[in-house]
C-alpha cells in the first residue's frame, strides 16, 4: 500500500492490465498523465502565463470537480473512462496554475 497517500486505489476504480492495476485509480491516473504532459510540454516550449491561461486552466479542472462531486452525492455512478477523461485535462489545468504559483512566487 505504498501508493495509500496519494489516492485510494479502489480495485473497482482503477485500470488493470492483464491481472495487475495500475499503482493509482483511473481518474488519478489521468490527472498525472495529464500533469506529467504539460510539464514536459513547458519545459520544452516556454509558455506565457496570462489572466487567460488561468482562467482556461480553472476551466480545465471543472469537469473532474463536477464528475467526482456527483458520483460522492450519489446522483450517478461515474466509470472509469470517464474518470480518466475528466482526470486528464484537470491534470494539464493543475500543472498550469502550478507553474503559474511557482512563477509568481519566484517573481516577487
Amino acid at each position: 500500500m505504498r501508493f495509500k497517500y496519494i489516492c485510494h486505489r479502489k480495485p473497482e476504480r482503477t485500470f488493470s492490465f492483464r491481472g495487475h492495476y495500475f499503482p493509482v485509480c483511473s481518474r488519478c491516473t489521468g490527472i498525472y498523465l495529464g500533469a506529467f504532459t504539460y510539464f514536459l510540454y513547458a519545459f520544452l516550449i516556454p509558455v506565457k502565463y496570462t489572466a487567460a491561461t488561468v482562467l482556461l486552466a480553472l476551466l480545465l479542472v471543472i469537469p473532474t470537480f463536477i464528475d467526482g462531486f456527483t458520483q460522492l452525492m450519489g446522483y450517478r455512478e461515474s466509470n472509469n473512462v470517464l474518470r480518466f477523461s475528466t482526470g486528464l485535462p484537470a491534470g494539464i489545468g493543475l500543472a498550469v496554475l502550478t507553474k503559474v504559483l511557482k512563477h509568481l512566487i519566484l517573481h516577487l
